[in-house]
């Protein structure tokens, strides 16, 4: 019997349905609430599975799971790759694999970083050339972090004392200055398994629990199909199994504002019935596939070959990890639109 673990924190709805629709199948997996104590060095857990939602926030709890992979556990969405990223380095790659984004900078943090000081910042150009910024971003723009989520820290600016009053309020956050897309429509999609897209209609400027637009009137074909292209091209480039995807439509072309969600709001009262109905049955028929499949994550990282030595020779495959050109990262590969990671 396989077993699947859910993770979670304050989530009411959505771990309870994915676990319960995962056993309702019957398919010869487990799925649990995900059990856990002390967490011992190399220790492998007995999930197959475990979805993460809530390790963002507890520090513990990422670590436990990078531990889990080692052991052989599939975490979605993978510990590793998520640890790595920042939102300002995906707007990068993003341009790079085509996918429209909004044209954006990386700002430096207002106040130094703890236990830095002004002689720890040589290497940067003070003060910084705004003119430069503000004509190449133009006006309106939105600053926001490089990295986090929730709509945090996010301002929208409609000129240089808006961005300087705003600016100064960010302590020590490392900050994006980012073009600000007018847009006519705006969606909001679930990405699963980097093969199932469900595009939503979305209206940021409601309230929460309004954003999802109820009965919204078709997107039109050219657009839908292309926004699912690129939530595809977005999601095998990252790595993410489990994803939320922004765009912002202007002029009849979808802008990428916002896709490093990994653990993305999928709770029933603001995503509503039909969508919530859809998001737990595509991340159970996931976890279930990943939990039967003899692939296992390990694979794909260098320290793989240190584990399952068989006939001793654990010496000779510790020297190769190093020094073979086979132990790096997998490079693109264009037929299946994934890209190579930093």
């Amino acid at each position: 019997m396989k077993h699947v673990g859910i993770l979670f924190g304050m989530e009411n709805t959505f771990p309870g349905a994915v676990v319960e629709k995962i056993n309702e199948m019957n398919a010869g997996v487990v799925a649990e609430q995900v059990d856990l104590g002390i967490t011992r060095m190399a220790e492998s857990t007995k999930y197959d599975v475990i979805i993460d939602r809530i390790s963002q926030d507890i520090p513990y709890y990422r670590a436990f799971l990078k531990n889990a992979v080692l052991g052989g556990t599939t975490v979605i969405n993978n510990p590793f790759w998520w640890s790595a990223d920042d939102k300002f380095f995906n707007y990068a790659l993003a341009s790079r694999i085509g996918v429209a984004v909004p044209k954006t900078v990386l700002i430096p943090s207002h106040h130094h970083p703890p236990n830095t000081t002004s002689q720890s910042m040589r290497n940067l150009h003070f003060p910084l050339d705004w003119k430069t910024v503000f004509e190449y971003i133009g006006f309106p723009a939105f600053l926001k972090p490089h990295s986090g989520g929730g709509w945090k820290h996010v301002y929208k600016i409609h000129n240089e004392g808006d961005f300087f009053h705003y600016y100064h309020q960010t302590s020590d956050l490392v900050m994006t200055l980012q073009e600000g897309i007018e847009f006519k429509e705006y969606v909001r999609c679930y990405c699963i398994g980097q093969e199932k897209v469900r595009v939503m209609q979305y209206d940021p400027l409601q309230p929460f629990e309004n954003r999802y637009v109820r009965n919204p009137k078709p997107l039109d074909s050219k657009l839908e199909e292309r926004t699912i292209g690129d939530c595809l091209k977005l999601c095998r480039a990252l790595g993410y199994d489990l994803n939320t995807l922004e765009f912002a439509v202007r002029d009849g072309i979808p802008y990428a504002i916002d896709f490093l969600n990994p653990a993305p709001d999928a709770d029933y009262h603001s995503v509503g019935a039909e969508n919530f109905t859809w998001i737990v049955n595509a991340v159970a028929a996931m976890a279930v596939e990943k939990a039967l499949s003899n692939d296992r994550p390990e694979r794909e990282y260098r320290w793989s070959t240190f584990l399952n030595d068989q006939n001793g020779a654990g010496k000779k495959v510790a020297k190769r990890s190093v020094t073979s050109a086979e132990s790096r990262r997998t490079p693109p590969d264009s037929s299946s639109g994934k890209a190579s990671r930093k």
